[in-house]
């Protein structure tokens, strides 16, 4: 480093799924369930929008994830992690491992949504805890101001509405600053309404437009899980963030058709 100017001036990655969310245009989204760097990495060759990895559900280490997030970073590709909802600590580390986001499952309330932004928006949004000493901050050589200033700007937060608890105050929810999308889980709301599977319950599709709609409302922007085929309808609701496949059913579906045809062999 040859100067102090050069010091200050240097910069987080930016997030590419800020930027063209920003820009109105539509991201795609793949989730990897799979411990290992090379599956990330390969998501990334295919020219992903953005990785989904998963902690909520998925027993990774943090030395995992951080794999993950070079062999995605190496291609200019964002990383989004669901986090597991422990202490503090484990919204914040993703986002110090440099991912471009967090996903926070089962948001349950306007005040639990509150203390999301407290705990990982910095000043004046929010009270994150700091150290610039990591990935994100390029380990200190990032002007300790700008650090936060970039982080609120280029990091993104996703909250999970997938309970019907929350949507008696989604409105108050959406308008939260340091909120940057709400993403609707189908899944678990169908089984919060005791129907589940049931994807055309008159309650949850009213739900799924009611996220969308009020998203926009506030200047959010709206995701959800989806199959290819309805990618259009989605998108025609207001749906901007699709996740679109997963990296077990491609794989299970490799592997059954492979060992599916080669039983003709053995006939």
């Amino acid at each position: 480093m040859d100067s102090l100017e050069e010091f200050i001036t240097m910069r987080m990655r930016k997030s590419n799924v800020l930027k063209k969310l920003r820009a109105g245009e539509i991201v795609n989204c793949l989730k990897i369930n799979s411990k290992d760097g090379r599956i990330a990495e390969i998501a990334a060759l295919c020219g992903t929008d953005c990785i989904w990895l998963d902690m909520e559900h998925c027993p990774d280490d943090w030395s995992v994830i951080e794999e993950q997030i070079w062999a995605a970073k190496a291609y200019d590709v964002d990383t989004v992690v669901r986090i597991s909802r422990g202490g503090y600590s484990d919204y914040i580390r993703p986002l110090e491992l440099d991912a471009s986001g967090i996903m926070v499952p089962h948001i349950m309330s306007f005040e639990d949504a509150k203390n999301i932004v407290r705990m990982t928006r910095f000043h004046p949004v929010g009270r994150r805890p700091v150290d610039g000493g990591n990935a994100d901050g390029a380990y200190c050589m990032i002007d300790f101001n700008e650090y936060l200033t970039q982080a609120n700007n280029e990091r993104f937060v996703i909250i999970q509405i997938e309970d019907p608890e929350p949507m008696n105050e989604i409105d108050e929810i959406a308008s939260l600053d340091g909120i940057d999308m709400l993403f609707f889980g189908p899944a678990d709301f169908s089984h919060g309404i005791g129907a589940p599977g049931k994807w055309d319950h008159p309650e949850l599709i009213k739900a799924r437009i009611q996220i969308a709609e009020v998203a926009g409302k506030h200047g959010k922007f709206a995701g959800t899980a989806c199959p290819l085929e309805a990618c259009a309808e989605m998108i025609d609701i207001g749906y901007r963030f699709l996740s679109i496949g997963a990296d077990v059913i491609g794989l299970s579906d490799y592997f059954n058709k492979i060992l599916k045809s080669f039983q003709k062999f053995c006939k």
